[in-house]
């Protein structure tokens, strides 16, 4: 009888084991099978664990850019049996710090360029260079005796998103979200031994736990791609063809700039078979786009905050939808739930709005350091009198349609309310979508002016009072923006999502 996973990291000693010298991870200059990837690894969690402490306690800081190198770190940390916290390479010197002062971490592991970005900012903690920690020579002994202490419910890694306060909320996910997790999504999509996986996410945005623990439960080899080409959609496809990626799971805006270069009429890429994508709303055009050129591929919308382990809900596309059909987000995932439910904590019926609020093995155990920001949002199921059952209240509002599937209608903090009437942001981005001409669309709301401002992405020249009168043929005159800002390139965080926060400080809140 197999033995149940209880450590994340024991996907590395399971694929080391079955696959060997096969090649695990690859980036644009070096690349690791997965038997090297456990020895190199196990050394990394040596020299932590004779330096500094170690325990699900003790966090360590990984600072390293897109490379075969970083994952490494992460499961050396693991094996060392303390979560891995993946810090954006780029983030300025402040915001690392924040960070740093949040964990409190034994230490922070780093190149040469990232010691040197650290070297001028105050940190009371030991710093690690990769290159150095990597050659240590291995205790396996040690490294086995603390595995056999932990507990699935330790904490796996610590992944940081935008806090209002100014302070990056550092949420905590356990080996079991991670385990489950992984677990089902390739018990559900295509996912094998044969796959060649294109990582198009940085290590610090959630999308990578699929990239990289896919590969390791399955044998798969995961190509890291380089940042650089999601600049160049056309170079980019090439890449897909010449690599012969077969899976994907990216952001909707790279989808999008994709669809919008007509990079998939020139390449093709019958080797691509599943298309996974998550963290935006994904307009039906594009992804219209996308299923004329690849028919054959399965697609799927993925639905889930950072707080889920990833994802929660899936919804697989069966077909085109029109312009003015919203996507699905489907289905809860296996071992997790999804309640919708009203203002008065009870769950809404069939078409009713209410907010989607998901429970199950993949809930984060909170937020690091933060008991009480983490006692708003992860909270005792009120459906469930009878005993402790964590829920994660996601703010976003849904429905669920006569087939079951839930709805997405937006974030609650994204529904304003206009001259009495409540308007959601994601309709009036749909409808700008929609017009011929428009790559992409982001609304926002102007408090202190009480207007809409919506951004347009777009090659074409815009007459803004034509413009805004096509819109109300999709949308009722009251939900028509006040004001167009047109933009040839939409900044993008280091995610690949929109950059709505500096828009609103570069455009609204900068004037």
């Amino acid at each position: 009888m197999e033995k149940t996973l209880i450590s994340a990291v024991h996907f590395v000693e399971n694929a080391a084991k079955k696959f060997g010298d096969k090649t695990a991870f690859e980036d644009a200059e070096n690349s690791i099978s997965f038997n090297e990837l456990r020895l190199g690894a196990r050394s990394v969690a040596s020299g932590l664990m004779k330096s500094v402490k170690t325990g699900c306690e003790h966090p360590i800081i990984v600072l390293m850019p897109k490379t075969v190198g970083a994952i490494e770190c992460f499961m050396g940390i693991m094996y060392a049996g303390s979560p891995y916290a993946p810090v954006n390479y780029d983030a300025p010197a402040a915001r690392i710090a924040k960070i740093t002062e949040n964990l409190k971490p034994s230490a922070i592991i780093t190149d040469k360029a990232g010691a040197d970005k650290l070297s001028d900012t105050p940190l009371d903690v030991k710093i690690f260079l990769f290159d150095e920690l990597v050659k240590t020579p291995r205790d396996d002994d040690g490294i086995d005796r603390v595995l056999r202490n932990v507990c699935d419910l330790d904490p796996a890694y610590i992944m940081h998103t935008s806090g209002s306060t100014g302070v990056p909320k550092g949420v905590t996910v356990s080996h079991r979200g991670v385990i489950d997790y992984i677990e089902w999504i390739v018990d559900t999509f295509p996912v094998t031994e044969k796959s060649v996986i294109g990582m198009q996410s940085a290590f610090h945005f959630d999308n990578s736990v699929f990239d990289m623990f896919a590969a390791l439960y399955t044998g798969a080899k995961t190509y890291l791609i380089p940042e650089a080409l999601f600049m160049y959609p056309d170079k980019l496809t090439e890449f897909l063809a010449d690599e012969k990626i077969s899976v994907i799971f990216w952001v909707p805006t790279v989808m999008i700039n994709v669809a919008n270069s007509g990079a998939l009429e020139k390449t093709p890429l019958p080797d691509l078979e599943l298309i996974l994508f998550a963290g935006e709303v994904m307009p039906n055009t594009q992804l219209n786009i996308w299923r004329k050129h690849l028919p054959r591929c399965m697609y799927v919308n993925m639905y889930g905050p950072t707080e889920s382990t990833d994802i929660a809900t899936y919804y697989i596309v069966d077909r085109d939808y029109e312009n003015h059909e919203v996507l699905p987000i489907g289905i809860p995932c296996a071992n997790m739930k999804a309640l919708i439910l009203n203002d008065e904590n009870k769950m809404c019926e069939t078409g009713e709005q209410g907010e989607l609020c998901i429970g199950g093995s993949g809930i984060a155990l909170g937020y690091w350091n933060a008991p009480d920001l983490s006692a708003k949002v992860f909270v005792q199921n009120p459906l469930n009198p009878y005993y402790n059952e964590r829920i994660y209240r996601t703010g976003d509002l849904v429905y669920k349609n006569e087939e079951g599937n839930i709805i997405f209608l937006g974030r609650r903090d994204s529904q304003i309310k206009l001259r009495g009437n409540r308007i959601e942001m994601g309709d009036i981005e749909a409808a700008a979508a929609a017009v011929e001409g428009i790559k992409s669309a982001c609304a926002l709301f102007d408090a202190p002016k009480q207007e809409i401002v919506l951004f347009i992405e777009t090659d074409a020249q815009i007459n803004a009072r034509k413009f805004k009168m096509t819109l109300q043929g999709y949308i009722p005159k009251y939900m028509v923006p006040a004001r167009i800002v047109t933009m040839e390139h939409f900044p993008h965080t280091p995610s690949g999502k929109i950059d709505r926060t500096g828009l609103r400080k570069s455009y609204i809140e900068g004037e």
